[in-house]
């Protein structure tokens, strides 16, 4: 639960945090601010399409924890392996999937990252290493072991990263993973997207271990507590992980604290929460920090924010002509890629 604050007090912090001495170069403040703003503007134009019955199915909204994701890809490489579960709309985007194939998935057109047939819940995108939202509770993290035994079998150093929800870590198969991954000293970082509620019963409700980022220590596996809200500290968490992995000393679990400001999905009506307690929540706001620095710093003009802004802004509209203009996939597409045909010559289709 965040500790209240006052309007005045929160922005005096805001204020201490963009100091004149920042921790990072001009260059990496001005990417977190675009890439997180590209990702909050068409996760609301998603939201507005969505209410307007443009597209079906279930949607889940990133927009508050933009700062795990932007953290996450500045501190890893480009060959480094990424998965998450169904709330995946943002990281794709920061890896730098272009916003129209992924607005076109959403309506379920030809045209998107995964040929119309994945929706909002299962993104994919091989050329950026972004292995996919997965719609199973839970399912990504065993397959996440997996993709980082594949690395360490073929001897490269890239990391694989597994994002997962609160409620996630309530699965089995959760613990079978971490048991092998530290066995085998796999490459891989557990990322828990902690915003506290899960579905809509908080952590409280759900367990007695509140400081999710125990859960490792049985497994004698590295884990920390993370502030999700700032790009900074998530930066830094990743990259001490990665230098782990990548030297061969196994996993790490990270508890990133974070919150989401809309609901669980667009059909959550939020009653387990306030409204006092999101606002307050929004005063940490990671893109306004982002921009809060940049000014202070003098990293950018007015006018080189506003092209910023308006870039992202014709970036979203012109995913949503795209989406709008892209055709539907013929109905002979409901057989294809269920199976690699070359490797299984003894499936034929029908």
């Amino acid at each position: 639960m965040a500790t209240k604050t006052s309007s005045k007090t929160a922005a005096n912090k805001r204020k201490s945090a963009a100091s004149k001495t920042t921790k990072f170069p001009k260059e990496t403040y001005v990417k977190w601010y675009k890439d997180m703003l590209l990702m909050r503007k068409f996760e609301e134009k998603a939201g507005q399409l969505y209410i307007q019955q443009k597209f079906g199915g279930f949607c889940h909204l990133y927009i508050g924890q933009e700062a795990v994701v932007a953290g996450t890809v500045s501190a890893s490489r480009p060959d480094d392996k990424h998965m998450t579960a169904y709330r995946d709309h943002a990281h794709p985007i920061g890896l730098g999937t272009d916003p129209r194939v992924l607005m076109a998935e959403l309506y379920g057109k030809s045209t998107g990252c995964s040929k119309g047939k994945g929706g909002s819940m299962h993104f994919f995108d091989k050329s950026k290493n972004f292995m996919g939202g997965h719609g199973i509770v839970g399912a990504q993290i065993a397959m996440g072991a997996g993709v980082a035994f594949a690395e360490k079998y073929n001897n490269t150093d890239n990391v694989a990263f597994v994002s997962m929800g609160d409620g996630a870590v309530r699965q089995g198969a959760l613990h079978e993973t971490f048991n092998m991954a530290m066995n085998w000293k796999l490459p891989v970082i557990f990322i828990i997207e902690n915003n506290n509620y899960a579905m809509g019963t908080s952590v409280e409700r759900t367990t007695n271990v509140t400081d999710l980022s125990k859960i490792g220590l049985s497994y004698e596996m590295p884990s920390f507590a993370v502030n999700g809200m700032s790009p900074e500290a998530v930066h830094e968490a990743i990259a001490e992980a990665t230098d782990r992995a990548r030297r061969g000393d196994g996993p790490t679990l990270l508890d990133i604290r974070t919150y989401r400001y809309k609901g669980h999905s667009m059909s959550d009506p939020q009653k387990y929460r306030t409204k006092e307690e999101v606002a307050e929540w929004q005063e940490q706001d990671p893109i306004e920090h982002c921009l809060n620095v940049i000014k202070e710093n003098n990293f950018l003009s007015e006018s080189e924010i506003k092209e910023i802004q308006d870039w992202v802004k014709n970036e979203v509209e012109e995913s949503v002509k795209f989406a709008e203009e892209s055709p539907f996939p013929e109905a002979e597409e409901l057989y294809k890629d269920v199976y690699q045909q070359e490797d299984y010559p003894f499936i034929r289709e029908y």
